[in-house]
């Protein structure tokens, strides 16, 4: 099985911690050895917004040349992918929305036999409507592409270090990765 994360926050604070729960789940299965796991830190990768040209969809390659080819033929190539995201104006951030939407040139390979796994992180309290908008747009995404939604986890961490105080979450995380 192959597994990618995607780590859409630019600093190392709960995201980061999210996503080192995530791996810790994952090498705890009994099957770990046959499972390879890539996180792509998506505020070193140089991408190109989408001008929605659909010259993709004709030559089936985007027209510019950035770091979206590689990170789509490891979609494609990925049984799971899990979206790790802080909050960035009701959203998620600018980095990871690249990546995404980067995903059009090469949807119709995408489609189908993947499950998907999100992880929204912010300082609201969990009753905010930013999760729930952030969470909708993924399974708008997972419907779109016939994706499978494994877990959807929504966090309320203020400060950075407050997951990493947070074990309960921690646990829960970890067991999610471990049901993948």
């Amino acid at each position: 099985m192959k597994v990618l994360i995607f780590n859409g926050s630019p600093r190392k604070g709960n995201t980061l911690t999210a996503i080192k729960a995530l791996q810790e789940g994952i090498s705890a299965r009994a099957d770990a050895a046959d499972i390879e796991v890539t996180v792509i830190e998506t505020e070193g990768k140089n991408i190109i917004p989408c001008k929605a040209c659909n010259a993709c969809g004709c030559m089936s390659r985007c027209i510019f040349a950035d770091d979206s080819p590689e990170i789509n033929e490891a979609v494609e190539a990925a049984d799971v992918l899990i979206f790790a995201t802080p909050v960035y104006w009701w959203g998620v951030t600018a980095q990871l929305k690249l990546v995404i939407d980067k995903f059009y040139a090469r949807a119709s390979k995408f489609t189908g036999n993947k499950k998907i796994g999100t992880v929204v992180i912010g300082e609201a309290e969990l009753e905010d409507a930013e999760y729930e908008i952030i969470q909708k747009q993924f399974a708008c995404i997972a419907d779109y592409l016939e994706w499978d939604i494994a877990f959807a986890k929504s966090i309320s961490a203020n400060k950075p270090k407050d997951l990493a105080a947070d074990e309960a979450t921690l646990a829960e995380l970890k067991q999610f990765a471990a049901a993948l």
